[in-house]
């Protein structure tokens, strides 16, 4: 399969030296990118006309929780916080099952590709019964479905209400059953090659949902099979009480008791870190994926973004949980962490293109992938376009490398390319029907819900 995208106005290639090429073509072959430059002498099974386009790598979002978009904007949670929060919906989401799994992250993943994203990686953790092998094979057939890059976790917990934890007995499982699991999830489902469309991490959910032994436990079977590992943490205040009232330490100090740091980790949220636990961070080379819209809307706090890429850290960008965020929107995301650090920090704040980095060559040093991230050959053909003649954006396109996070984008971008192949083209998802996939999705979600709220 050859595409070929010809005479792009500036193409923003968040490579080392953050050059921006005008008036290029791109070439991609199986899947990467084969050749950049002007007027390229190539043929190609599809050729696009990309005139008044402006060109970035495909976003990657490092953190988030697909099932949960069948649970946004219900009435009885707006308002509460973390904890109050999770202990309401877990009454929904003991529930869940393959069908809403497939549906749910059917729909995340396509309002993701909108937004100009590529690579997705999802948190999942709530697992009713015994197996989690049939869910994930739920995400990976959806992303399958419409050529989306997937990163799944078999993520994981093992405390419930009557062990001190917050979820319900229901939708938590034994050590033993999560490992074995675990290991069974990696040899079926991940591939490490390069150009891989499906990887897999050890992820248990957070400190108040899962066991120390767990941790440890995760961390060892995940380094023996070679794949990296991920938890929530330091979220909110709540949670360093808790560990602190149950371990005697702060969350990232727990965490490194528990050998759960280091360049193969990352953390979501990472808000309530002090200047000795950054400099901890930079000297693992443990990772955060920032999640600015869930951490405004749960009234977490601000992490300390211009601090951690100071020291070296590297930092991501996240939309979290559908139902903590009610969107799955990237370009939101990087604007919204633009935003709220210019209110904090003022001038010591990152630049808007600081967040474009962050969502591309960012999202791929958090996953430790060296093949996403930026358009140079031999990458990944991972990228999407933007028409420069929309109104939403009159104006505004003089500066691309700065746009996206400082401007924003109203809709869907105009055409986003993953592996080589148009997944969304005039705004549109192309390999599936969006208007059947919302009537059997509200359909389900009606079901779902039903007795529940």
């Amino acid at each position: 399969m050859t595409l070929l995208l010809k005479n792009i106005s500036a193409a923003v290639t968040c490579d080392s030296t953050d050059n921006v090429l005008e008036n290029i073509d791109i070439f991609c072959r199986d899947g990467m990118i084969a050749q950049i430059g002007s007027d390229l002498s190539v043929t190609a099974d599809r050729v696009l006309d990309c005139s008044d386009m402006l060109c970035y790598p495909g976003l990657i979002n490092t953190h988030h929780h697909f099932y949960q978009i069948f649970s946004r904007n219900l009435p009885h949670v707006q308002g509460m916080q973390l904890f109050d929060w999770l202990r309401a919906l877990y009454k929904i989401w003991q529930n869940l099952d393959a069908e809403v799994i497939n549906l749910s992250s059917k729909c995340a993943l396509g309002l993701l590709m909108k937004s100009g994203c590529t690579t997705a990686f999802d948190h999942h953790y709530v697992f009713p019964g015994e197996s989690s092998l049939e869910l994930l094979e739920a995400q990976f057939s959806a992303a399958e479905e419409l050529g989306a890059r997937m990163y799944a976790s078999r993520g994981s917990m093992n405390l419930s209400e009557k062990d001190g934890g917050l979820p319900p007995d229901s939708v938590v499982q034994t050590t033993d059953t999560i490992l074995k699991d675990s290991m069974a999830a990696v040899e079926r489902f991940h591939d490490p090659k390069k150009g891989s469309m499906r990887m897999v991490a050890l992820a248990p959910c957070s400190p108040f949902s899962a066991s120390a032994d767990l941790y440890r436990e995760s961390a060892a079977l995940a380094r023996s099979l070679g794949v990296r590992l991920h938890t929530h943490l330091c979220e909110t205040g709540d949670e360093e009480d808790y560990t602190l009232s149950a371990f005697g330490m702060r969350p990232l100090e727990y965490m490194r008791s528990l050998d759960f740091i280091g360049s193969d980790v990352w953390y979501a949220h990472g808000i309530w870190f002090n200047d000795d636990e950054l400099e901890l961070l930079r000297d693992t080379g443990t990772a955060v994926a920032h999640c600015p819209a869930s951490n405004m809307k749960l009234s977490s706090g601000a992490a300390r973004i211009p601090d951690m890429l100071k020291l070296g850290i590297p930092v991501s960008i996240a939309v979290d949980g559908s139902a903590s965020n009610d969107g799955s929107d990237m370009i939101e995301e990087m604007r919204l962490g633009y935003l709220l650090a210019r209110v904090i920090y003022g001038d010591g704040a990152p630049t808007a293109y600081d967040y474009l980095k962050m969502a591309t060559a960012g999202g791929a040093r958090t996953l430790g992938r060296d093949d996403i991230g930026s358009l140079e050959v031999g990458k990944c053909a991972d990228m999407f376009l933007i028409d420069r003649r929309r109104l939403d954006i009159a104006g505004a396109h003089y500066s691309p490398k700065t746009m996206l996070a400082a401007v924003g984008l109203s809709g869907s971008v105009d055409c986003t390319v993953v592996n080589g192949e148009i997944t969304v083209e005039n705004g549109r998802l192309t390999k599936t029907d969006e208007d059947m996939l919302s009537r059997q999705s509200e359909l389900k979600i009606s079901g779902y819900l039903n007795g529940v709220i």
